[in-house]
């Protein structure tokens, strides 16, 4: 398996028999949500989908994986979600064939997506990676090397003596526990599971890596095995352990 990292996404390639291109919580809609609480943007969407469109002409894959949170708003459809979303598909799906695992903001997109495209909400293995938005408890198949899920935003925060931070969308990689997330380790050569976290394709979606770790709000985040965790800027870049992190936060 070979991992290919997409920055301007973010964005991932995962290669085994098939390429396919990873990206996760696009949050199309999102600006009708700021403006709700006084915050008024003008849409974004086409650029955003621009940017999902050059990715998709980069990386060449054979198909696209949408880890949920395809739109923004709960619990119902915006107006600007109403009358983007189909275009925004139909633009996707001319290009690449997609498979689009539902995220909790993503009530009522089965109406734009195919039979074929709908994927089960706790997830499914495709070429040998499990693929999930991550809200909720996986499948009890999806035990495997790698299960890749979407839903909490990491961003890596590094601050200074002065308090300065750069901040940077990257991914969380570590090893599961199991028998707390309910995955079936009966199976035959399986290696110890470990999940990525993929940070959000959205350009203004992000939360502090710690964060997720010391105030965790799925399954995922509470049964990860934080003293194998790692993280990877979205170019790829290998920071390091997150332990290292977590020892500067608290010096």
């Amino acid at each position: 398996m070979n991992l290919e990292f997409f920055s301007n996404g973010p964005a991932l390639v995962i290669e085994g028999e098939e390429r396919l291109l990873v990206v996760a919580d696009t949050h199309f809609g999102i600006e009708a949500d700021l403006a709700a609480h006084g915050l008024h943007f003008r849409s974004h969407s086409a650029d955003r989908l621009e940017r999902l469109l050059k990715i998709i002409d980069a990386a060449d894959p054979d198909m696209l994986i949408l880890l949920g949170d395809i739109k923004h708003s709960i619990p119902s459809l915006t107006r600007q979600e109403y009358y983007e979303m189909p275009g925004i598909l139909e633009a996707i799906r001319s290009r690449i064939p997609l498979k689009v695992f539902p995220g909790n903001h993503d009530i009522g997109i089965e109406r734009y997506l195919l039979d074929t495209e709908l994927q089960p909400r706790d997830g499914v293995i495709l070429d040998g990676v499990g693929y999930l938005h991550g809200h909720m408890y996986p499948s009890p198949q999806l035990a495997g090397p790698l299960i890749v899920i979407g839903h909490h935003h990491p961003l890596f925060l590094l601050k200074d003596e002065v308090g300065c931070s750069l901040q940077a969308p990257a991914y969380l990689r570590a090893g599961l526990d199991t028998k707390g997330l309910g995955l079936d380790m009966h199976q035959n050569n399986l290696s110890p599971p470990r999940v990525l976290f993929m940070p959000a394709f959205n350009e203004i979606a992000g939360y502090d890596i710690l964060q997720i770790i010391n105030n965790p709000f799925s399954p995922f985040s509470r049964f990860i095995k934080k003293e194998e965790a790692e993280i990877i800027l979205a170019d790829g870049t290998y920071i390091g352990p997150l332990s290292l992190q977590q020892s500067d936060e608290t010096d």
